[in-house]
């Protein structure tokens, strides 16, 4: 099989049911002891003595049962908020510390692949791999050409152990949906099928090249994620031939230390390279745990490993942007309603008892630190809520999820007491402030204005947490700003801060000057002047006319009667805005 269809494996399995029965016999077996050793030593008072052992053996466990356990054993190595510290140490070890297979069967699989003997292709290759994971193990190397790479060989028959357990876990779900909480049973066997979908391509070497430059293609621009380069001469459907990545893994404290690297810098990395896969890209990496992401000497992060990959559409790319604005601005209605665009509620269910609900739990979880603010903290005060509302889990969703407790998890290891939320703001509200797309555009109006009134505190938040952040220019956007207010575009904003700035029949010069002193120390006169000139450039004249009402209402402070009339236009206004978003 080349790719995952459910259908197909369970009509093999059915037709076999020994082979089901006697694996699931093994991983209960092996499970069943492993909960009865850690009640024994509870019995006899000698936990903490054999704490060690029992980490080992649950190590060897998920090592013994093969890559899909694996799998979530490399997924709880990240979770030190979820997992306590010894039974975390040895999972660190399914990363990357697993035991190889032989060499020489690796080396066959070489030369069969690509059609030419070891000698041929390499000028020099390790004689063991330097690392082993779950669906494959590495060796460095040097093509005769000159450039080190690493050599990536899949390990051998991995299809009857990776379809067998799809196949059983499919099965469980249909008896254990109801056990399980936040409603997960809803569409459990979708989140098992997306898991396989994405397993079947992992074990595509082809497809994780092609997935690694176009990765590399959207990072272009950011000279702190490093991707490597696919030598496509020396690779095949189960060999993968890469550039080598000369770092050390996140986790390695003393690796970090000794380069006189900025822990928070890396994590500031992680973050926003995250959020730039989710919201501006849409193609993110859905598994990023230590094994798969490095630190270099100069300070990058290199991202490897790019079989399991995921792709959003601009319609949820742009959800997920507006839940985030409603989530910043509080506005659990609109976060209700971005609940069912997503999938975690059907359209016709009812969202109004959901809102306060929505309210308590989420209320106070954004000024809370990253060991707060995490998936378990949200997921546990969700609990009640899933009982009693239909949420469900959208199957596209398990790994999205799966890839932000990973990296919050990477974040947790490497600093504690590092607040997530000092990069993501600073990052949304540079996205909306810079407005680079019409869609963003929209988003900022969003924030700026409320009931058709303009919303000064909001702007100066916006811009008072975008300038926290230490590669936002204040310059640059102020054109932008300033090119947009003067466009066609931007009619009815620039028409709602004229309302603003001439409010209750007074100049609110008192506002103004509270941007500026947040601006000021950062544009010089000159500088503005220029920007001024620069976005004044791009005004055609039939945007120049349409701005002469806007400055006449400045010149001519309103009559009762005209206020009365800028009501109702505002309000006109406000309607036409509300439908078009």
């Amino acid at each position: 099989m080349r790719r995952y269809d459910s259908a197909a494996i369970t009509r093999y399995y059915r037709l076999r049911p020994w082979r089901a029965i006697w694996r699931t016999v093994s991983i209960l077996w092996q499970f069943i002891g492993f909960l009865l050793g850690l009640k024994w030593d509870d019995w006899t008072q000698q936990s903490e003595t054999y704490k060690p052992k029992r980490a080992a053996q649950l190590r060897h466990i998920l090592t013994r049962l093969g890559p899909t356990y694996i799998k979530v054993g490399q997924a709880l190595s990240t979770r030190p908020d979820l997992v306590r510290k010894d039974f975390l140490d040895e999972l660190t070890k399914l990363q990357d510390q697993l035991p190889p297979f032989p060499t020489p069967i690796a080396f066959a699989i070489v030369e069969q692949e690509l059609d030419r003997t070891i000698d041929e292709i390499y000028a020099e290759i390790t004689p063991q791999p330097i690392a082993a994971a779950s669906l494959g193990q590495v060796y460095r190397a040097r093509l005769k050409t000159g450039q080190e790479v690493a050599v990536k060989v899949q390990r051998p028959n991995l299809l009857p152990t990776l379809t067998l357990d799809l196949y059983l876990m499919r099965w469980a779900s249909g008896w254990l949906a109801p056990l399980l909480p936040l409603n997960l049973g809803h569409n459990l066997a979708l989140i098992v099928d997306e898991f396989g979908t994405k397993l079947f391509e992992e074990i595509d070497y082809l497809n994780e090249g092609r997935n690694a430059e176009k990765f590399a293609a959207n990072f272009a621009d950011d000279p702190t994620v490093k991707v490597p380069s696919i030598y496509w001469r020396y690779s095949s459907q189960h060999v993968l031939t890469l550039e080598w990545i000369n770092g050390f893994k996140l986790t390695d404290m003393q690796k970090i230390r000794e380069s006189n690297l900025d822990q928070d810098a890396l994590i500031e990395i992680g973050v926003t390279s995250g959020l730039r896969q989710l919201l501006e890209y849409g193609f993110f990496h859905a598994d990023p745990h230590p094994g798969n992401l490095f630190a270099t000497a100069d300070g990058q992060m290199a991202y490897i490993d790019f079989g399991m990959m995921d792709q959003l559409s601009q319609e949820m790319k742009e959800t997920l942007v507006d839940a985030v604005v409603h989530l910043i601005n509080k506005d659990y209605v609109e976060l209700a309603k971005d609940f069912v665009k997503l999938g975690f509620l059907t359209p016709d269910t009812d969202i109004q008892p959901i809102v306060p609900a929505l309210e308590t739990v989420l209320g106070n979880a954004l000024g809370q630190n990253v060991r707060d603010f995490n998936f378990k903290t949200i997921t546990d005060q969700f609990a009640t809520l899933m009982y009693n509302y239909p949420f469900r889990l959208p199957a596209q969703f398990a790994l999205i999820i799966r890839s932000l407790v990973t990296q919050e998890g990477l974040a947790l290891s490497l600093n504690p007491d590092f607040r997530i939320v000092d990069v993501a703001y600073p990052y949304i509200a540079r996205r909306l402030l810079t407005g680079e797309s019409p869609a963003l555009r929209r988003r900022l109006i969003e924030v700026l204005l409320k009931d058709g009134k303009f919303q000064w505190q909001r702007l100066e938040n916006l811009i008072s947490i975008a300038r926290s952040d230490d590669h936002f220019d204040i310059l640059p956007t102020a054109q932008l700003g300033l090119q947009y207010l003067l466009s066609e575009e931007g009619h009815y904003l620039r028409q709602q801060l004229i309302l603003a700035l001439i409010e209750n029949d007074r100049l609110h010069t008192e506002e103004v000057q509270r941007l500026w002193n947040l601006i000021k120390d950062d544009i010089k006169p000159a500088q503005l002047f220029n920007a001024a000139i620069g976005a004044l450039t791009d005004l055609s004249a039939a945007g120049a006319t349409s701005l002469l009402p806007s400055v006449a209402a400045l010149i001519k402070p309103p009559s009762h009667q005209s206020k009365a009339q800028s009501k109702a236009q505002s309000t006109s206004a406000t309607r036409l805005n509300h439908s078009s978003l």
